[in-house]
């Protein structure tokens, strides 16, 4: 990924690529009184490309989201997300009412109903107060903006658990314009792959068509969303979608093969990375932020899979917790992850402090260790010894916050 030539743009919001306004509102779904419903909206129709959960028992606003985006997929306007109430679970109800909730939004922005998604974040089981709905969405619509300050009013409403927002944006310039990739996500429990847990919405002024659109997003969730865990849950409402306005007046890009494909697609994924970065760091209760990177592996697939069952394993995360140089635990894992493995070729870093080499321990710095594991980043390293492929994947630490975060989630 080419980040060189790509700018982050301070204090960007969704709202930083051109053609999109956005709105954060409170009409009383969290008992706080915090921001709880966002709108996203486009004018102009937008290409669009989206990635679900792979949860069988998929949310009302997921299964409505896949009729709608691939209908839509080259005239989608926006979407409509309320946190609060997961709409998860709820039958022919929960589905009338997401499709509602389009309708509602399409009504008052003068568009059809059909031409907007919807995501639901919170409680599984409950349906959604469809006045207050109503309501929050007349709000929107009402205050909806261009610039940062309702990217990020947008981002805010969207939290459940989420202790802060999370938002990125970057330019790239391809030709003779430029081009800016902006996203939002919220997440910080109830995160693992297949499509992590979590609601992001993409927006960029580059101009693609459909099938470029959903690839580079495939691509970008396989390298970050699909790579993250917190507690290895996946939810009933994943969404990952993109809407490009094209507004940017760059080259169209046509196909994978296009010139710019390239860069759209290094632009979309460092978004995307760093999203699925900071949704780590914020994970519920987290103290520590963990890169666990497997190398020497035969295949991408393997090494992926080597370092995801590092990464989800309770004994590894509970160890980085209680600053306890326990890389058996990470051996063990490793071990159990169903790739064939050969114990005598593999080796083990703790930071960059080797403890493990070919089939033996080596010798282990207390001290050194202790230091590795009191900073707040915290590093893994794994050489199979079999080949030439590696994966990075990140995960954070287990402790008695996140127990005390979901042993009373309801209330």
């Amino acid at each position: 990924m080419s980040s060189d030539r790509l700018e982050v743009i301070v204090d960007g919001s969704i709202t930083s690529a051109r053609g999109f306004r956005a709105a954060g509102v409170a009409c009383g779904l969290k008992k706080t009184g915090a921001l709880d419903l966002a709108l996203v909206y486009s004018p102009g129709p937008c290409t669009a490309a989206a990635m679900y959960t792979t949860n069988s028992f998929q949310a009302a606003p997921v299964l409505y989201d896949r009729e709608v985006v691939a209908r839509h997929a080259a005239a989608l306007h926006g979407v409509v997300i309320n946190s609060g109430c997961a709409n998860a679970c709820t039958g022919a109800r929960g589905l009338q009412d997401a499709a509602a909730t389009a309708a509602e939004a399409g009504r008052l922005l003068g568009v059809s109903g059909e031409q907007l998604a919807v995501m639901s974040t919170g409680v599984i089981g409950a349906y959604l107060p469809m006045d207050k709905i109503r309501a929050g969405i007349a709000t929107a619509v009402e205050g909806l903006g261009e610039d940062v300050a309702h990217g990020h009013a947008a981002a805010h409403a969207i939290m459940t658990t989420d202790t802060r927002p999370k938002e990125i944006a970057v330019r790239a310039r391809l030709g003779d314009h430029e081009f800016v990739v902006a996203g939002m996500v919220k997440g910080a429990g109830m995160i693992s792959p297949n499509m992590a847990t979590l609601l992001c919405v993409l927006t960029t002024d580059a101009a693609l068509a459909p099938a470029p659109a959903a690839q580079a997003l495939r691509e970008a969730v396989e390298a970050g969303f699909n790579l993250i865990t917190v507690d290895g849950d996946t939810s009933t409402n994943d969404t990952a979608l993109l809407l490009a306005s094209g507004e940017s007046g760059a080259e169209r890009i046509t196909s994978v093969d296009s010139a710019g494909y390239a860069l759209f697609r290094d632009a979309l994924t460092h978004v995307v990375v760093e999203l699925a970065k900071e949704m780590v760091r914020d994970g519920e209760g987290a103290s520590h932020f963990v890169a666990i990177r497997v190398s020497g592996a035969r295949s991408r697939a393997e090494a992926k899979q080597v370092a995801m069952s590092v990464a989800k394993s309770p004994l590894v995360k509970t160890a980085v917790y209680g600053r306890d140089a326990n890389w058996g635990r990470v051996a063990c894992a490793a071990g159990y992850s169903g790739v064939a493995i050969d114990p005598q070729k593999v080796t083990l870093w703790l930071g960059d402090m080797e403890v493990f080499r070919h089939g033996e321990p080596l010798p282990l710095d207390e001290g050194r260790a202790a230091a590795l594991l009191a900073e707040a980043d915290v590093a893994i390293r794994i050489d199979l010894g079999q080949g030439a492929e590696e994966v990075t994947a990140w995960t954070c630490d287990l402790t008695h916050a996140y127990v005390d975060v979901n042993a009373h989630y309801r209330s």
